[in-house]
């Protein structure tokens, strides 16, 4: 019973991750040439009963149906709220082309089903604890594409903090140059890569397409956690509202986020030796004991055995 179990989960397992690859894999292009399929009609004629509509492919037909039926099964069984925080949390990621909101679904139904599987598989010998490890692995797949999302959206923020002071640099020298604050932007996306350049060419496409400055960069701070770029908003809004010149707001700012990232650099230098206290306590220290100890104690054993 235990074998034919295994075989069967190791099939389930098996089959749901060609499932997921298979249905979350972009179509296929064909690489048949024209030249080629014109020469097959000229020699077999273009009727016949092979001229029919060709199949669609085996992944269209079945894989995918079922996986936005997984898709369906995942939005049923999470909250509203974890739907809505799912949203912030692709946004705070940069909204992922290949990652939208039905394919994390998705991946979220496959990932309940392939982990009960596996529960099943590596509990069959637990006897009453076989239901909860199917349960706790179904529920660890469930929630694992939340997680990576969640870990995609901090890098970002990360990122996006890292390199603020460097872009608003940038940003400060162009308008002092004698540019206007919508041109130095196109010419800070132009010249700078990452995160950061990425929402300055969001601003400037809604920009161009109607939006006011002050929503477009309230807009910009609100897909970010950054509390820093959330304040440059805000004072390039201020200034705007005000008349202020941009320029000396620009310069402010930028000083600001340099003394901010010289402060973490302290702190994170400062947490160095705490950090490394545990590493040096439980991996070095020991092996020095042995090396310094070891002699002496083999030596003090001998003695007391003779």
């Amino acid at each position: 019973m235990g074998l034919l179990l295994m075989l069967a989960g190791i099939g389930a397992l098996t089959g749901a991750a060609v499932l997921a690859v298979r249905a979350l894999a972009p179509g296929r292009v064909s690489r048949v040439e024209p030249g080629r399929l014109e020469a097959v009609e000229r020699v077999y004629g273009a009727g016949g009963a092979g001229s029919g509509p060709p199949a669609e492919p085996f992944a269209d037909r079945v894989l995918r149906p079922l996986a936005g039926r997984f898709g369906r099964l995942a939005r049923r069984l999470t909250p509203a709220g974890m739907v809505t925080r799912m949203n912030r949390s692709l946004t705070y990621a940069g909204n992922p082309p290949k990652w939208p909101v039905e394919r994390v679904m998705q991946m979220k139904g496959l990932g309940l089903l392939g982990g009960a599987l596996l529960g099943l598989l590596y509990g069959s010998g637990l006897g009453g604890a076989l239901v909860a490890v199917a349960a706790a692995m179904g529920a660890a797949g469930f929630f694992l594409p939340d997680l990576l999302v969640y870990n995609l959206g901090v890098r970002r923020q990360q990122e996006i903090t890292r390199t603020l002071p460097d872009i608003l640099d940038m940003l400060t020298v162009s308008v002092e140059a004698g540019l206007g604050f919508d041109a130095a932007v196109a010419q800070v996306r132009a010249n700078a890569e990452g995160p950061m350049a990425g929402e300055f060419a969001r601003v400037l496409r809604e920009m161009q397409l109607g939006k006011p400055r002050a929503d477009a960069l309230r807009a910009m701070s609100d897909r970010t956690t950054v509390t820093e770029l959330r304040g440059f908003a805000s004072a390039v809004v201020q200034a705007g509202e005000l008349g202020i010149p941009i320029a000396n707001v620009l310069r402010e700012q930028a000083r600001e986020m340099r003394l901010r990232r010289r402060q973490r650099a302290e702190e994170a230098a400062q947490k160095v030796p705490i950090k490394i206290l545990f590493p040096l306590l439980f991996c070095l220290f020991p092996a020095l004991f042995v090396i310094i100890i070891g002699p002496g104690a083999l030596r003090i054993a001998e003695l007391l055995g003779t």
